[in-house]
């Protein structure tokens, strides 16, 4: 997984985000890790990997690609403690777009700076469309202190 972020990160960015066939999410291009703070980076679960969330500690931001278009949604609540400046259930909103992530987080003694989401899963609610639940694994990364 660590080698797979580092590959994410090192390989140029598309021009446009990558559409993951039958969803409304498009793959994000390669995120910097953040200047202060963790982020956490989630992947599609399953067979193929995407990029398809970025979430930011601080200032509590979700970056997704919908309908081809990246933008962050601010938190709007979150409820729990799953570390790392993260909750267990965090709601993220915008005028159309409420997204959800419930993540389930585990600190390793191989990683320093970070921690791993061994399962979570992202729900979007978007007004005049159907929600949409996939399941996600990632990264934490957090800045250097």
């Amino acid at each position: 997984m660590i080698a797979l972020l580092l590959a994410l990160a090192a390989a140029d960015p598309p021009r446009t985000p990558v559409p993951i066939a039958g969803l409304p999410l498009a793959a994000l291009p390669p995120q910097s890790l953040p200047t202060q703070g963790c982020a956490a980076y989630l992947f599609t679960a399953g067979q193929g990997r995407a990029l398809v969330g970025m979430a930011s500690a601080a200032p509590g931001t979700l970056r997704l690609a919908l309908d081809g278009r990246v933008a962050d949604y601010a938190r709007q609540n979150q409820t729990g403690s799953a570390g790392f400046g993260f909750a267990t259930t965090t709601t993220y909103h915008s005028a159309d777009v409420t997204a959800t992530l419930d993540l389930a987080v585990q600190t390793r003694r191989d990683l320093s700076q970070g921690a791993v989401v061994d399962s979570g899963t992202l729900r979007i609610d978007r007004t005049g469309h159907d929600t949409v639940i996939l399941p996600v694994a990632g990264l934490i990364g957090c800045a250097a202190t």
